[in-house]
């Protein structure tokens, strides 16, 4: 079906799409995102947060450390990546939580989520990005997961990620 792009920007391209549902055409509207990767890291039963300010919704929150993927980049090597940025952290391998689509309705981002095994703190950190104001906090995984049930937390993807920990912790 046809497909023409209407906004290309520095993050995403909005594009309309001519679809076909039993037999008769409609137009989408359709978001184009390159991805993106979050890190999952514990250290002494202690989830590493970022405090950020997310203009979007207009509110301070706290997620695991992620960032967008570059057009065709590998979802592990900018976890990697973004892990040192953000958290001054690397570690001896990553492994795949989940990997998920957050709004399938009108976007293709697609989220790959990553435990850090065996994080320990960069002897090179690298510089993050000019716009970003980031504080790290160590939580305690149970003092997060009421965090994600008291609407204190309300990213998706670090939700997900504390779940995890949770199972994990409880052998699930």
């Amino acid at each position: 079906m046809e497909e023409k792009t209407i906004y290309n920007g520095s993050i995403f391209s909005l594009n309309q799409k001519t679809i076909q549902i039993k037999g008769k055409d409609y137009l989408r509207d359709i978001i184009r995102h390159p991805g993106g990767v979050g890190i999952l890291v514990i250290v002494d039963r202690k989830i590493l947060l970022v405090q950020q300010m997310r203009p979007a919704i207009d509110q301070v929150t706290l997620e695991i450390p992620a960032g967008k993927l570059e057009y065709g980049e590998d979802p592990l090597q900018a976890g990697l990546r973004e892990l040192n940025e953000e958290a001054g952290y690397t570690c001896k391998e990553l492994s795949l939580i989940q990997s998920f689509f957050s709004t399938p309705g009108f976007c293709d981002e697609r989220i790959w989520i990553y435990e850090a095994i065996d994080p320990i703190p960069v002897k090179n950190r690298l510089t993050m990005d000019e716009d970003e104001e980031i504080e790290c906090k160590w939580i305690p995984i149970h003092e997060a997961y009421e965090m994600t049930r008291n609407g204190t937390i309300l990213d998706a993807k670090t939700i997900m990620a504390i779940d995890h920990a949770i199972l994990k912790e409880k052998n699930v």
